[in-house]
C-alpha cells in the first residue's frame, strides 16, 4: 500500500477553491446576520433602558405632586372656615371687642392656628388689599365700578382672600376693580 495520494487535478482544484470560497462566503454572511441581530438587539435593550428611566422619573414626579398637591381638594374645603372666621372677626365692634375680650381672642387663636396649619403644609393667603392693582393671575374680578380717585385696574374693595398652594393658585382672591377711565 502506498501513502501517496494522487494529485489533484485542475477541475478538482478549482471545484474545492469554490467549495472553500462559498463556505466562506456563507460564513461571513452568517457573522453579518450575527452581527446585525446583536446591534438590534443591543438597540432594544438601549431603548428598554431609556424608557425603564424615563418610566421612573415620571414615578417620581408623580409621586412628589401628589405629595403637594394632593390635599388641594380638603384645602379647598376648609377655606370656608378660614373665610368665616375671618368676616366674624371683622364684624367686631370696638364695643364688642370690649365685652367679648376672651371669646375674641379664641377666634382669634383659633385663626393664627388655621393660617399655621396652611403654611405648614404649603398653603399661603393672597390678601391684596385696595389700591393694589389688579393681577389676573391671582386675582378675580367680582365686580367693575368707577371711583373717583382710582385709576383703572387699582382694587377698590377685597370681597375674599385667596390662596397658593406651593405654586399652584388654589382660589383667586376675589375682588371690585375700579374701572375709572384715565383722565
Amino acid at each position: 500500500m502506498s501513502d501517496q495520494t494522487e494529485p489533484m487535478s485542475l477541475d478538482e482544484l478549482a471545484a474545492e477553491a469554490d467549495a472553500e470560497e462559498r463556505a466562506q462566503a456563507d460564513l461571513l454572511a452568517e457573522l453579518d446576520a450575527l452581527r446585525a441581530e446583536r446591534d438590534e438587539l443591543k438597540d432594544r435593550v438601549l431603548r428598554q433602558l431609556a424608557e425603564t428611566e424615563n418610566m421612573r422619573k415620571r414615578a417620581e414626579r408623580d409621586r412628589k405632586e401628589a405629595e403637594q398637591y394632593g390635599g388641594s381638594k380638603l384645602a379647598r374645603d376648609v377655606l370656608p372656615v378660614y373665610d368665616n372666621l375671618r368676616r366674624a372677626l371683622d364684624a367686631v365692634t370696638e364695643e364688642q371687642r370690649a365685652q367679648n375680650a376672651a371669646l375674641l381672642e379664641g377666634i382669634d387663636l383659633t385663626m393664627r392656628e388655621i393660617v399655621s396649619v396652611f403654611s405648614k403644609h404649603g398653603l399661603r393667603v393672597i390678601a391684596p388689599q385696595v389700591g393694589d392693582r389688579f393681577d389676573p393671575a391671582i386675582h378675580e374680578a367680582m365686580f367693575e365700578a368707577p371711583l373717583p380717585g382710582t385709576k383703572a385696574g387699582d382694587i377698590i374693595q377685597v370681597a375674599t382672600e385667596g390662596f397658593m398652594l406651593h405654586d399652584r393658585l388654589l382660589r383667586p382672591a376675589q375682588v371690585g376693580v375700579s374701572s375709572m377711565p384715565a383722565s
